[in-house]
């Protein structure tokens, strides 16, 4: 086991030694998780976006109607684009 050492500032923030972030494949910008295990033992985990974890961060452009609306629109053109495909067949 190898052991790095490094200092944490007076504002509470440590520089995350560069062996580190390379083995759990983070750079600059990126988020990690301190897990704390029930028997006081702490991890670091890079943290991995998810469709979840991501929810919230864009403000939406509309309101939830006009997803509706827009939703309704697109399978009325599509329903008009599948008819004249099958006129444009026969």
């Amino acid at each position: 086991m190898r052991a790095l050492q490094a200092t944490i500032t007076e504002r509470g923030q440590v520089t995350i030694p560069a062996a580190v972030r390379r083995l759990l494949g983070v750079g600059p910008r990126d988020k990690v998780i301190f897990q704390v295990e029930e028997s006081g033992a702490v991890r670091l985990i890079p943290m991995r976006y998810t469709v979840q974890s991501a929810y919230g961060a864009i403000a939406p452009i509309g309101r939830e109607d006009d997803l509706k609306t827009v939703s309704k629109e697109a399978r009325e053109d599509r329903a008009e684009q599948i008819v004249d495909d099958a006129r444009s067949e026969q």
